[in-house]
């Protein structure tokens, strides 16, 4: 790959995706590329209930809104901000995550980084692996990036730490 292109990161926010944004970076660094840092969304209800009634354009700003706060915070977690030694472009999208990315990700250029790792069941079933679906469609290189040694280290005690954020009673 030349000097130049982009880096095209998935990013969820979550910690295990933090070794996969940390990689990217770094090889944007090594290859003199931008970062494309990208978090897709989609709207609540299933996809055919979408379709069928749309959500209202307020909806959908705030719906953009949060992923685009969840992108930023994401960058905020991993390295205070975004690196001021690499062009950084925030994206959301709306739509499926593997679909987006490889979407997104159409240059013969382009590196396109996804992490790897264990998913939880449920979305397993209903979406499949973004991994897998990004490394059977895209149009450029892919570079699957397994959780780090921390992560597997906390093996089953991780799906706690990446769920939603524990409440504490007043």
């Amino acid at each position: 790959m030349a000097q130049g292109g982009r880096v095209v990161v998935g990013v969820s926010g979550s910690l295990r995706n933090l070794t996969a944004l940390h990689r990217a970076v770094e090889e944007a660094r090594r290859r003199g590329a931008g970062v494309l840092a990208v978090l897709a969304w989609t709207p609540p209800a299933c996809e055919l209930g979408y379709r069928r009634a749309p959500w209202p354009p307020p909806l959908l700003q705030d719906g953009e809104k949060a992923a685009a706060g969840r992108l930023e915070r994401a960058f905020l977690d991993a390295f205070g901000g975004c690196p001021p030694d690499v062009r950084v472009c925030l994206a959301t999208a709306c739509g499926e995550t593997g679909w987006a990315l490889t979407r997104l990700a159409d240059r013969a250029d382009d590196l396109l980084v996804v992490g790897t790792g264990r998913q939880r069941r449920l979305p397993r079933l209903f979406h499949g692996g973004v991994a897998r679906y990004c490394l059977a469609h895209a149009r450029c290189p892919v570079l699957a990036v397994p959780p780090s040694e921390l992560m597997r280290d906390l093996g089953r005690s991780s799906r706690l730490l990446d769920g939603p954020p524990l409440r504490h009673a007043a």
